[in-house]
């Protein structure tokens, strides 16, 4: 039974448990105590994104490490696939982010990563839960010279910088590019404008001034509107969203249509095919892919595999089976061969890379898929809800799906961060699935009360 972890590490409204600094204490002793176990030298790499809390919650998680007679690498705001990068790069034992991800500021989170640059695996964020509330840490504290020291990475952009340039073709250069840039207040800020500016495009940039509270306001990956809108007025090239920490990306064409991850996937995946660097021909997403992604692929002789919601579940589900590329809709996309976690800045790296090596306009390069009318919809509830016990509801859904039949599909399921209950329908017909959408989640609010 999980008490903190939820499906990307700790999460929550900052300052009220469990995102409390007393929390962020016990998480770095617990993370702190499990690499002991492993070898000696400890080191612990701690970055984060831009919401005004991080800085307390910094300060809560490194005393923690610390006392428990580990070091911390501090590496300060840097996107959360730069932190996996920096951590396996200094050889730390762990690293961590500080961050909500694409939630509102007054939101925060944590996430951890093992030593190889991947998530912690469900066991060992289980185990930290354990040693929290067993109190076993607590006759366990070193004394005297044996408690950890914290330093920082004063270099910490820089080296991510130039290893998100060696991703890119050295034979290739941006200078006939212009891209609108939207980092979001976020993590990306000091990184992404340097990355692009750098390989010699030119960046018009949007939402690079964190002050704390601004980080996904209105901007970035959730509101790519402002950014297509910009590509339109400027005549730009393309134009790229991010979210607060930098994990995932929407980008828009040179007409200002917004393209998601689906045909981002597509694109790259026909790509990597091309190579013959698509490992054994598959593609990860997840349930929430549009079936149109499915029939492109089958019409490239590949396959899609889907995982549950989730990038750390597409991981899990690449590394498992030793595929190569998968991703969201959402906008994560994974590229093994060059991280081990969705990487915003790096995705439209290799976006940009095709575009070059195709010589085609973003907007031609999307076609390669046509998307079913989709419609998702939010229920937030007072509570959470067990959707078996709302009333008519599975009979409902099963009677949609019969009249869908082949042609369309329902997904409805809990958020892993947030009590909002996601309602998701898919079918040839806009209008069908919408009313149907509509009576699912009229279905739910009634049994929240």
């Amino acid at each position: 039974m999980r008490r903190l972890f939820g499906t990307d590490g700790v999460r929550g409204v900052a300052n009220t448990y469990p995102m409390t600094t007393e929390i962020a204490m016990q998480i770095g002793r617990g993370i702190a105590f499990q690499v002991k176990s492993q070898r000696h030298g400890h080191r612990i790499v701690i970055g984060k994104d831009t919401r005004l809390s991080c800085y307390m919650l910094e300060n809560a998680l490194s005393a923690g490490i610390c006392s428990m007679g580990v070091d911390v690498l501090l590496c300060g705001p840097l996107p959360t696939p730069g932190i996996a990068f920096i951590t396996t790069s200094m050889r730390a034992d762990a690293g961590v982010v500080i961050s909500a991800s694409h939630n509102p500021f007054q939101d925060n989170g944590i996430k951890i990563f093992s030593r190889d640059g991947f998530k912690l695996p469900d066991e060992k964020e289980l185990d930290i839960e354990d040693l929290i509330f067993s109190q076993k840490m607590a006759a366990l504290r070193p004394v005297a010279d044996e408690v950890g020291k914290a330093a920082r990475i004063e270099d910490a952009r820089g080296r991510y910088i130039v290893f998100l340039k060696n991703t890119f073709p050295k034979n290739y250069t941006l200078d006939d590019f212009h891209v609108v840039l939207d980092c979001a207040n976020g993590a990306t800020y000091g990184v992404a404008p340097y990355v692009f500016e750098e390989l010699g495009a030119k960046v018009t940039k949007i939402a690079v001034e964190p002050d704390g509270k601004n980080i996904n306001h209105e901007c970035g990956a959730l509101h790519p509107q402002i950014m297509a809108k910009k590509v339109r007025e400027l005549g730009a090239d393309m134009g790229i969203a991010l979210d607060g920490d930098g994990d995932r990306l929407i980008v828009a064409d040179e007409k200002g249509e917004i393209v998601n991850g689906d045909h981002i996937m597509a694109i790259c995946a026909a790509d990597l095919l091309s190579k013959k660097k698509l490992k054994k021909k598959t593609l990860v997403s997840t349930v929430m892919s549009n079936m149109g992604l499915e029939l492109a692929m089958n019409g490239m002789g590949a396959k899609l595999v889907r995982a549950q919601v989730g990038d750390r579940y597409v991981v899990e589900l690449m590394r498992q089976h030793k595929y190569s590329f998968g991703g969201e809709q959402s906008g994560h996309l994974i590229f093994l061969d060059h991280n081990t976690t969705g990487d915003g800045i790096l995705a439209a790296l290799q976006l940009l890379s095709i575009m070059i090596k195709r010589n085609k306009p973003l907007s031609e390069l999307s076609t390669i898929m046509e998307s079913f009318p989709q419609v998702l919809k939010n229920v937030r509830t007072s509570r959470k809800i067990d959707l078996d016990l709302v009333p008519d509801f599975n009979s409902t859904v099963e009677k949609m799906e019969n009249k869908l039949g082949n042609d369309g599909r329902i997904l409805v399921r809990l958020s892993g961060t947030e009590p909002v209950v996601r309602v998701m329908l898919e079918g040839k017909h806009l209008d069908t699935i919408d009313a149907m959408a509509d009576e699912l989640c009229a279905l739910i609010k009634k049994a929240d009360g």
